[in-house]
């Protein structure tokens, strides 16, 4: 498997991983090494192995000879992590344009060679910045490419300036893989008439289920010391998921404390707006926690909130991991009125649904719950029930199945092949 980040909080990706190695296949998961403080190698409990492939270390001294090839100033680098530049990237000068591409560039060499001599059975990329990569690597060992497109990239935050070069790329690669894996049923629908392929296979980002126990872990960790509840999300601190409006409804729900925990480009921005409000004392941030770990915040929460906005494809036809991680914490939840969400919260009666983009009713929903006691009880139930039926078991097999017919029908093509050439005086 390849990866484009440090595979440390991909719940997805590890997931799949550790169902593969448990079935009796060897995964190494082939990563980035952006810190330094991040091994290079990791064998994890499960078994899988984890490789990872520095973006920067020699990679800066390409950068530099570029930068006195263009003779312009040097960018300096005052992170070991590199900095994502901000706004399009058709807003960057060329010449850091060329050296930020570059850089890309030789990092996917590296983790191509990587990939190629580890000889393969299998190949699988997740997301479609990794897959020409894995497509190359596939190629040149003659095995299956599988494919899991977490996003819907085309149409995605963020992702704009990319969009015909995502699509070039995709119409061209996904017909020619095993399988493909997506999250939702929109999505799946998406792929397959944007692309011409058949239905993905749908994976939800459902986690494990596993009985968490009730924990104090926010209100310790947060020196909270009255009994208001505590209304949490949970997930990356980005564009276009209602985070500003998490933080607007806290002016008018007094009686509660909100809680985020994640990191990501907004956490300065929302932690200036939480300051401007007056709401210091009620409104906590908390850095993004290991994924391990993570249950024991989500269960120690009084209602989970999901509010992202319809502000793309990629929000439209989401569900996200948060949702499924609420529901195995048992929390009453106000989410936003998207079709996937929908779907969920309507068929299981897991709480309140809110218009996209509209703070008053999100306000008016988490006032709701956090109000009735009894009425948090009904969707914590509700959740814990819901819980054992959408989790990751529930769905594993599939993939086992999948990825099965793709090693069997591989080693048959293999086998009269072999037969052929033995044939041949």
């Amino acid at each position: 498997m390849i990866v484009w980040n440090e595979f440390l909080n991909d719940a997805r990706v590890l997931k799949e991983a550790e169902s593969l190695q448990a079935a009796g296949y060897q995964v190494i998961v082939y990563a980035l090494k952006l810190r330094a403080q991040t091994p290079r190698y990791t064998t994890l409990i499960s078994g899988v192995e984890v490789v990872r492939v520095e973006h920067l270390g020699t990679l800066g001294r390409i950068s530099k000879f570029l930068q006195r090839v263009f003779l312009f100033k040097a960018v300096r680098v005052t992170s070991s992590v590199e900095k994502k530049p901000s706004g399009p990237i058709n807003k960057i000068p060329l010449r850091r344009r060329i050296i930020l591409v570059t850089r890309r560039m030789m990092t996917h060499l590296r983790l191509l060679r990587m990939l190629i001599a580890s000889k393969p059975d299998v190949v699988q990329a997740h997301d479609v910045n990794t897959l020409v990569t894995a497509w190359l690597a596939a190629k040149i060992r003659r095995v299956p490419l599988v494919y899991d497109a977490h996003e819907i990239s085309t149409d995605r935050e963020g992702y704009a300036s990319f969009r015909n070069l995502v699509g070039w790329v995709e119409k061209r690669l996904m017909p020619g893989t095993a399988f493909s894996i997506t999250t939702t049923d929109t999505r799946a629908k998406f792929f397959a008439r944007a692309y011409g392929i058949p239905r993905p296979l749908v994976l939800q980002n459902r986690p494990r289920y596993q009985e968490v126990k009730n924990t104090d872990r926010i209100r310790t960790e947060l020196n909270i010391t009255d009994d208001l509840p505590i209304v949490l999300y949970q997930g990356g601190l980005q564009q276009g998921r209602g985070l500003h409006r998490i933080v607007d409804a806290a002016k008018s729900v007094t009686n509660a404390h909100f809680v985020l925990i994640g990191g990501g480009r907004l956490e300065d921005t929302l932690k200036q707006q939480s300051i401007d409000a007056g709401l210091e004392t009620r409104v906590h941030f908390i850095p993004t926690v290991a994924l391990a770990e993570l249950p024991e915040y989500t269960v120690s929460a009084d209602i989970g909130v999901q509010a992202i906005e319809n502000t793309c494809l990629n929000h439209f036809s989401t569900d996200s991991n948060k949702l499924f991680e609420y529901l195995v914490a048992g929390l009453p939840i106000v989410a936003t009125n998207l079709p996937e969400i929908r779907k969920i919260v309507r068929e299981f009666d897991l709480g309140h649904l809110v218009a996209p983009g509209d703070t008053v009713q999100l306000a008016g929903a988490i006032q709701k719950l956090v109000d009735s006691e009894e009425l948090r009880k009904k969707f914590t139930l509700n959740a814990s029930n819901t819980a054992k039926e959408l989790n990751w078991q529930a769905q594993e097999k599939d993939f086992i199945d999948a990825y099965t017919d793709v090693v069997n029908a591989n080693y048959q093509q293999s086998s009269i092949g072999q037969s052929v050439e033995d044939t041949i005086p």
